[in-house]
């Protein structure tokens, strides 16, 4: 074939990639030498004859047209002289004569012929050749880029036991049922372009994206402020997981709380989680000094006032006050409420055990069911209680109380069983059937509604601090309002309606215990009714739970913004002004009267509402005031951004995902939940990152336009 015609050594892309003749200097082009003369290549045979080509290779001259035409048909090749298409000529004696002869012959006016009607070269139908691959690769690329993108929005899982097998491989070839063009693409690929390390990749380029759009969002405030939301938790596997939130304030006073990652730590020392948190920051390159707030959970690692995690950012940024996150606190509160009364405490127990019962044991299950959907036309699930969310128990002493009658029916029913759990259902039986456990139940419930409706309320990420102050003083003062004989009467009312309804045993009082006789004959307040013993046992909950309040939204980094928020709201600088410098205190007492006097506000929600609501010149007036009113705003007053990032790591990490590596988790993590942020990111913007990162994929796939 080819070879056959081709000399040792000749190169086809040496004409193949040329689109016009080479024609260097004479003086480069080699002599031939004779015994008594040496010829040289003159110059005007190029102007003569504007078909030559010299070609290095050969060390000769070619014709242009014809190798261009010829070279790959061999056919037509081994008609031409082959010296004007493969070999080279090299003989200058006879230059004239034999350039002469072949630009008369028929093969090179044909291929001459040929190149003009073409218009273009070989090299540039090869050319057109690689860009028709570049493109199909590129819609290839776009279409696999799409699936991994839609996956991880939806937070499932790329692939399988088998890879074939998995959602991203079963996604591809559905797309490619009705596709012809992606259907060849994945038939003839010779690199696989979804394996696990470009699945990986492709990820970090979504995720990044929306880590650096966030960090940019931050950098481009009018005045950079941010605060830190951090919490930790252990995976499915065991491994313990940093949250990291970052919280700011937008251009119209909006407050954000963006999840920023999952950080993977071995130790969970203060220090260590210290360390992790400012490595973030200074990744995400925001300035340490715009730190302003950090919200944490109430454990000694993290709020400790030496060693905590607080305390050493502290040291690094002391504008960084730290703030226990209130949805916490009021968990505490409900927890420390729950166990001041034992007749409060045991009855939550015995609820807790009515659900693990009915968790466990289906036919009390469906008898239950049954017997409920009998008596009341409907029925309400009986759950057990969790051991750490105290302030979601409303709902389960609701359905106790609302059911009480089917309960007892359905455990004695059981209790009269051969099932291994006729013992339990027996005993809860028991206790169910005396009147104090509605007692219990009412009293529970009187104080545990308040606190679950405030525990919601702290939750949302518009929470501000003089929100948080005025909803724990409207709780309170409810709570504290129950504190009389009046109110308690009425729920002991309440609870003996129940009682007579039901047919229970009537409402008494435990064994009053004697006093120790080395105290003499005086002895303390000893109830004489069971009235005057319960309503000492609700009033111990009620003053728990005033101590508590007082106790938990005391706090300096609270106190600190409180002074903040009296300066907006009196108009009287506090010295804590004069501690951060992106306050002017000098225009902030003139601009301060201004506001008050052309605008009321009572709280600084409303005066953020109307600074948002002024015209540019107007608000232009006030930057001190809503440099103030910024201030306020970023400091987040709850943890609720990394508990809801934790529900994402329960969906993410399952136990059929717990070799999911910790840089896959973090790319999937921030994908699911920015899924706003995800839509935003196009297609081809993704592809182009994936491509300028590897020389070779600018080679497969070209360049997006």
């Amino acid at each position: 074939m080819l070879q056959d015609i081709e000399p040792q050594g000749f190169d086809v892309s040496d004409i193949l990639t040329c689109t016009k003749p080479a024609q260097p200097d004479p003086k480069l082009i080699v002599v031939q030498k004779r015994d008594n003369c040496v010829l040289s290549f003159q110059e005007k045979w190029f102007k003569t004859f504007p078909w030559l080509h010299y070609s290095a290779t050969l060390q000769g001259v070619i014709c242009f047209h014809c190798a261009k035409v010829f070279l790959n048909q061999p056919t037509y090749a081994s008609k031409c002289n082959p010296a004007f298409v493969s070999v080279g000529f090299r003989n200058w004696k006879k230059a004239i004569q034999k350039f002469s002869q072949h630009a008369k012959s028929q093969l090179h006016i044909h291929a001459v012929n040929i190149y003009a009607q073409k218009g273009n070269t070989i090299a540039s139908q090869l050319s057109s050749a690689v860009a028709r691959q570049q493109e199909e690769a590129r819609y290839g690329l776009m279409k696999i880029v799409g699936s991994i993108k839609y996956l991880a929005r939806q937070g499932l899982p790329l692939r399988g036991h088998v890879e074939e097998k998995g959602n991203l491989s079963q996604h591809l070839k559905e797309k490619a049922e009705d596709d012809p063009a992606f259907q060849n693409c994945l038939e003839t690929r010779k690199q696989d372009y979804t394996s696990p390390l470009i699945q990986n990749e492709v990820l970090g380029i979504m995720s990044k994206d929306i880590i650096r759009g966030i960090a940019d969002t931050i950098r481009c405030l009018p005045v950079t402020q941010f605060a830190l939301i951090v919490d930790g938790t252990q995976d499915i596997s065991g491994q313990e997981q940093e949250s990291v939130c970052l919280c700011y304030v937008d251009h119209d006073l909006n407050p954000h709380e963006e999840f920023i990652g999952m950080y993977s730590v071995h130790e969970t020392t203060g220090e260590s989680l210290a360390n992790v948190v400012l490595d973030v920051i200074c990744r995400l390159n925001l300035p340490l000094s715009a730190l302003r707030g950090q919200t944490h959970d109430g454990a000694a690692n993290m709020s400790g006032k030496y060693s905590g995690t607080q305390a050493h950012i502290k040291k690094k940024q002391p504008l960084a006050f730290y703030v226990h996150c209130g949805a916490h606190c009021v968990n505490l509160i409900a927890q420390k409420a729950c166990t001041a009364s034992i007749v409060v405490r045991d009855v939550l127990d015995w609820v807790h055990q009515l659900g693990v019962l009915c968790g466990q044991s289906g036919k009390f299950k469906h008898m239950f069911h049954t017997i409920a959907i009998s008596d009341h036309g409907t029925s309400s699930a009986l759950k057990p209680l969790c051991a750490t969310r105290w302030t979601v128990r409303h709902g389960a002493i609701h359905s106790v109380l609302t059911q009480y009658d089917s309960i007892l029916t359905a455990l004695e029913e059981m209790a009269g069983t051969n099932s291994p759990t006729a013992t339990t259902a027996n005993g809860l039986f028991q206790q169910f059937m005396r009147g104090s456990t509605v007692v219990g139940l009412v009293m529970a419930q009187a104080v545990i509604g308040e606190l679950e409706c405030l525990n919601r309320s702290l939750q949302r990420r518009t929470e501000t601090v003089s929100g948080i102050r005025a909803a724990v003083c409207k709780v309170q003062s409810t709570l504290n309002g129950k504190r009389s004989d009046e109110a308690f009467q009425h729920l002991f009312e309440r609870a003996s309606t129940v009682v007579n309804s039901v047919d229970l045993e009537p409402i008494t009082m435990p064994r009053v215990r004697q006093p120790p006789k080395c105290y003499g004959e005086s002895s303390g307040f000893s109830p004489k009714t069971p009235i005057e013993y319960y309503r000492v046992e609700f009033y111990k909950v009620l003053d728990t739970i005033h101590t508590q309040f007082t106790e938990r939204f005391q706090q300096g980094g609270l106190l600190t913004l409180q002074k903040l928020e009296n300066t907006l709201l009196s108009g009287n600088i506090d010295p804590v002004v004069h501690d951060y410098p992106e306050i002017n205190a000098q225009l902030l007492e003139i601009q301060l009267p201004m506001f008050k006097h052309n605008y009321m506000h009572r709280s600084c929600g409303e005066a953020t509402h109307i600074i948002r609501e002024l015209p540019a010149e107007v608000r232009g007036l006030f930057t001190e005031v809503e440099t103030l009113m910024r201030l306020l705003l970023v400091v987040p007053v709850s943890s609720s951004e990394a508990e809801r990032s934790f529900s994402a790591l329960r969906r993410l990490k399952t136990w059929l995902r717990t070799s999911m590596s910790q840089q896959r988790l973090n790319h999937v993590a921030v994908c699911n939940i920015h899924q706003d942020k995800l839509d935003l990111l196009t297609k081809k913007s993704i592809c182009a990152q994936f491509i300028y990162f590897t020389p070779r994929c600018k080679q497969v796939f070209g360049a997006f336009m």
